[in-house]
């Protein structure tokens, strides 16, 4: 008779709970490291420009456990903690990596994503107005991380870190994603898409009324249509 299999299996399911939870929990903390340290980047902020302008708003608002926002201008940047551990595609150079492929274990994942709105977007209540991706902070049992992101967050943080997770990384990368929203700016909808609109976007607000849309989001709709 073959050896019952229940065994294997429920030590397979310890041993994946026990990761998923330190995963969580690591994910969980350094997300809250990330509001304080966003305060602590915008009280500076606005140390250096309240003199100058009181009307460029600069604020970080805690919406519950697994989200807040941060006001930059007119830029809502939205920062979610996701509660589900996940795992990245097997294609991903992260899972080809020697680090992931000495102990699987490593490439269980908690993530933070980083979203850029207009704020006008919130505050009026225009449903279809786009956000997008800024960043993508991922975080194994280890505490060892991985950030994706365009331009300058892709290029300090090219690999998995070779250290755990620390105060320091979270204040450069808060810095770097305030800094490439204030940079990216508004580009209105050529003349010809917005000439005829319909009643409902009308009273919706929708985008056809001529709001732009952030270049960073066109970039990232561009690259999708042509893959």
């Amino acid at each position: 008779m073959k050896q019952d299999p229940i065994e294997s299996i429920a030590e397979i399911l310890l041993t994946k709970s026990s990761i998923k939870q330190k995963t969580y929990r690591n994910v969980c903390k350094a997300f809250k490291q990330l509001k304080k340290e966003a305060k602590s980047v915008i009280d500076e902020l606005r140390s250096r420009t309240t003199d100058r302008d009181e009307d460029v708003k600069l604020e970080v608002e805690s919406v519950n456990d697994q989200e807040f926002h941060v006001h930059v201008a007119g830029d809502l940047i939205v920062f979610v903690l996701h509660t589900n551990i996940i795992t990245l595609p097997a294609d991903y150079e992260y899972n080809k990596s020697d680090y992931v492929q000495d102990q699987p274990l490593r490439k269980y994942m908690g993530q933070i994503n980083v979203y850029n709105f207009m704020a006008d977007s919130f505050e009026f209540n225009r449903l279809n107005d786009p956000g997008y991706l800024l960043a993508r902070l991922l975080i194994n049992y280890e505490n060892h991380f991985v950030v994706e992101g365009d331009r300058q967050i892709g290029f300090m943080f090219e690999s998995v870190s070779a250290k755990s997770l620390e105060k320091v990384d979270l204040t450069v990368l808060i810095k770097l994603i305030i800094a490439q929203a204030a940079e990216n700016d508004l580009i209105a909808p050529p003349f010809p898409k917005i000439r005829n609109i319909t009643v409902r976007e009308k009273l919706e607000k929708t985008q056809s009324l001529g709001a732009g849309n952030k270049i960073g989001f066109q970039m990232s709709y561009q690259n999708e249509t042509k893959a």
